[in-house]
């Protein structure tokens, strides 16, 4: 099972942050996870659409220039970063799962991915995009018919993962609040990896272990991966 940093190591540094990532590095996750918003024509890391709750600003983010946005501290001195930015952090060490949520232009996640690839050492297999917008996701798929795609949930639908294997994706992301067993086999019985968010709980952890997850998105991944471990090992 797959341990991705949920927004980076978010429990112990600023979420969405390179101090987050760079401490998820340091912890040596299978994958990232981040959220990204479009302002002007610029990719930037950050969760929400109001901008005061990770930064000591206020209002919608879309109100906001690039200039403006990078003077805002998102948390001990932290600043907002760009998209590009945490790809040179990563630099292909692990994973990238890229939320995308403001997005109009669809080809920039696009074409940072491929430069990416051709200069910061990403093979395209480690990137995942994915989004509750699955209209978006299939306008990605059509751009870039090889690149990963993850179609998120946060629902039980009444034909399981048939709305993931219809977009072509590669994974389906659930909330585990209304994740089962039977969830997770339809899914596998369509060719669809099951990645599950948030995660913390030791006992949610074992129990997704036991029903053959293949990833999980934790807010503290280095214990995530101590109590994956010790499973393993039977202790």
């Amino acid at each position: 099972m797959l341990i991705f940093a949920h927004r980076g190591a978010s429990a112990d540094a600023p979420e969405n942050t390179l101090g987050a990532i760079k401490l998820a590095l340091t912890q040596q996750v299978d994958g990232i996870e981040i959220d990204v918003h479009q302002v002007e024509q610029e990719l930037v890391v950050i969760h929400d659409r109001w901008v005061h709750r990770t930064t000591n600003g206020t209002g919608q983010l879309p109100h906001y220039s690039m200039n403006q946005l990078r003077t805002l501290d998102a948390g001990q001195g932290e600043k907002v970063p760009t998209l590009w930015e945490v790809m040179q952090l990563i630099a292909g060490q692990c994973m990238l799962n890229i939320e995308v949520k403001g997005l109009k232009d669809v080809a920039l996640v696009i074409t940072l991915i491929n430069k990416a690839q051709a200069e910061l050492g990403f093979k395209q297999e480690q990137f995942i995009v994915s989004s509750f917008d699955h209209h978006l996701l299939a306008q990605i798929k059509q751009l870039s018919p090889t690149l990963k795609i993850g179609a998120l949930t946060a629902s039980k639908p009444i034909d399981y993962a048939l709305f993931a294997a219809t977009l072509g994706a590669y994974s389906v992301n659930a909330d585990i609040t209304f994740l089962d067993q039977a969830f997770v086999d339809d899914a596998h019985q369509r060719g669809l990896q099951v990645m599950v968010y948030t995660v913390d709980e030791a006992e949610d952890l074992e129990m997704l272990y036991h029903w053959g997850v293949d990833g999980v998105f934790c807010n503290s991944p280095a214990k995530a991966k101590m109590f994956i471990n010790s499973i393993r090992s039977g202790c």
